[in-house]
């Protein structure tokens, strides 16, 4: 008898985080009027940190204000998973970004008041959810901040302020984590302990996170870096390096300029 050995299984695809089709987004109108974003298509998979780059007023944060729901689009579409974002009301759309979104922003927004375990553990607290200490304890463990956790932000450096904005982003177990140059207001030591942590996230608790970054070396903790330039990808790069990312930027500085 002859026996077929069965095929090894096929290892997993990784699904679409949050995807956008078609998005554009207009400022005002008449001679005021800007496109910030022109029928701008991506997707973010699951489980992978991807940098969002390109010069200034090119449309990154925009980007990714659309794409995490903070701001409305003017035409096109937006999913966080297979949800589409312009079908939800008011209260569906701040349940699903309380939920399934985590931010993370240059200024920290840690209220000054609580301790750095409360800050934490706001967004729960917000929703009436009690924390799974298992989860909240690994989270913790991984920014680092185990022996920190009855200080107020004040008691804390700007390094330590944003691993509590880190932690605070991943507690809730969001589908996608968005920062906007989440290590713009630290030095270069601090700031590269938050990509580490970010990075981290990514591999060892499966964590998708987008960032908006101008900075090379901040790039390089990435996956893929999309760059951007008038409102639209014009290229994308896997396996980045900060030397790689700094010639591709070089090429914005060296664009004809148009009126």
């Amino acid at each position: 008898m002859t026996v077929t050995p069965e095929p090894f299984p096929a290892r997993p695809t990784p699904g679409i985080a949050a995807s956008t089709t078609d998005l554009s987004k207009v400022y005002g109108s008449g001679d005021t009027r800007v496109v910030a974003l022109e029928r701008v298509s991506i997707s973010f998979r699951e489980a992978e940190l991807t940098a969002i780059m390109g010069p200034s007023g090119c449309g990154k944060s925009t980007l990714m204000h659309c794409a995490a729901g903070l701001d409305s689009v003017s035409s096109g579409s937006v999913r966080i998973g297979t949800t589409e974002l312009g079908s939800l009301d008011d209260r569906q759309l701040t349940e699903l970004r309380r939920d399934r979104v985590g931010f993370i922003f240059q200024a920290f927004n840690l209220l000054p008041t609580l301790t750095a375990l409360e800050n934490i553990t706001l967004p729960l607290s917000i929703a009436g959810r009690r924390p799974d200490r298992q989860w909240l304890e690994r989270v913790v463990s991984m920014v680092g901040l185990s022996e920190r956790l009855d200080h107020r932000p004040g008691q804390l450096s700007g390094g330590q302020q944003q691993r509590v904005a880190v932690a605070r982003a991943l507690v809730t177990r969001p589908a996608i984590v968005f920062g906007d140059e989440p290590t713009g207001n630290l030095d270069s030591r601090a700031g590269a302990e938050v990509l580490g942590f970010l990075r981290d996230s990514v591999r060892e608790l499966g964590q998708t996170v987008v960032m908006v970054t101008h900075d090379p070396v901040a790039a390089g903790f990435a996956d893929r870096v999309v760059f951007l330039s008038d409102g639209r990808p014009v290229d994308e790069m896997v396996q980045p390096t900060p030397d790689r990312v700094l010639d591709r930027m070089k090429r914005f500085d060296t664009r004809p300029r148009t009126s």
